[in-house]
C-alpha cells in the first residue's frame, strides 16, 4: 500500500490557523511528499496548557502495548467504521484524538496497464485541510499517529473508494474536546459545500518517487477526464 499527502504551511501558519501553542521546535519543515514513518505536525490536546498544541509525530500509529515500532507503515490509516472498536486504535479514539494538517493528498488512477494518473485532492481556495486523526506514544517519546478513512462520496469516488475524514473548522473543536460519541457522529463525509470546495487536480508522475519533492509535484498536467474509461484495475491505494 503507497500512501502520500503535502503539508507545508510553517509552524506559525499553522499555529494561527488552528490557535495552537508551537511545540514543534525547529522540526517542521514543508513537504509536498508525505510518505509512511515520515514526521508530520499536528494539532491535539494536552493537559499542561490550556489551548490546543502543535506537535510533531511520525505517520503510522504505534499502540502503547506494541513490542516494537516496526508495524507502523501498515498502521498509517485507521477505517472510520471500526475505529471505536478495534484494539490498535480504539483507546486513542476514546482519549487521543488530533487534527492532521494537509494541503492536500494524492491518489493514484489506472489509466491502462502501463500507465498510472496520479492526482492531487486540495482546497480550490487554498484554504487548509485538517484529516481526523489519532496519536499515541510509545516507550518514553515516540509520538505517532495516523489518519481516519471513510467511503469516498461524489466525485472523490471515482479517484478510490476510500477517503480521509476532512473535517471544516467548525467540526475541529468537537473532534479534539467531545467525547467518543460526540466524536463518532463526525466520522461520515463533510458537508456537500465542504466537497464541492475541494479539487481533484492531475499532477504529475514525478510524486511516486519519495525522493521527490516541491511545489513542482503539486502542479497540475493535462490527463483524460476522471470517470473517462481505463484499462486494467484500479489497485492502488493511498486511504484504505
Amino acid at each position: 500500500m503507497c500512501g502520500r499527502y503535502a503539508t507545508t504551511r510553517s509552524a506559525t501558519d499553522l499555529s494561527a490557523m488552528f490557535e495552537a501553542s508551537d511545540e514543534t521546535g525547529d522540526g517542521l519543515a514543508a513537504d509536498y511528499n508525505v510518505a509512511p514513518t515520515d514526521a508530520v505536525p499536528i494539532v491535539r490536546r494536552t493537559r499542561r496548557v490550556e489551548s490546543p498544541v502543535l506537535s510533531m509525530a511520525r505517520w503510522g500509529l504505534v499502540p502503547s502495548w506494541a513490542k516494537d515500532a516496526s508495524g507502523a507503515a501498515r498502521m498509517i490509516n485507521a477505517r472510520a467504521e471500526t475505529v471505536a472498536t478495534t484494539r490498535a486504535y480504539a483507546p486513542s479514539f476514546a482519549a487521543r484524538r488530533c487534527l492532521v494538517p494537509a494541503d492536500g493528498w494524492y491518489e493514484w488512477v489506472r489509466r491502462s496497464p502501463k500507465e498510472r494518473q496520479p492526482y492531487f485532492m486540495t482546497r480550490r481556495d487554498s484554504g487548509v485541510l485538517a484529516f481526523a486523526g489519532l496519536w499515541s506514544v510509545w516507550g518514553e517519546k515516540l509520538m505517532t499517529c495516523t489518519i481516519l478513512t471513510t467511503a469516498a462520496v461524489g466525485e472523490l469516488s471515482l479517484v478510490h473508494d476510500r477517503m480521509p475524514v476532512a473535517l471544516p473548522a467548525e467540526r475541529w473543536r468537537q473532534w479534539l474536546d467531545g467525547d467518543a460519541a460526540a466524536a463518532s457522529a463526525l466520522l461520515g463525509p463533510p458537508p456537500a459545500e465542504y466537497l464541492d470546495s475541494i479539487e481533484i487536480r492531475p499532477v504529475g508522475a514525478a510524486v511516486g518517487d519519495v525522493r521527490n519533492d516541491g511545489p513542482r509535484l503539486v502542479e497540475r498536467v493535462a490527463a483524460a477526464p476522471l470517470g473517462a474509461p481505463a484499462e486494467g484495475p484500479q489497485d492502488l491505494t493511498l486511504f484504505d
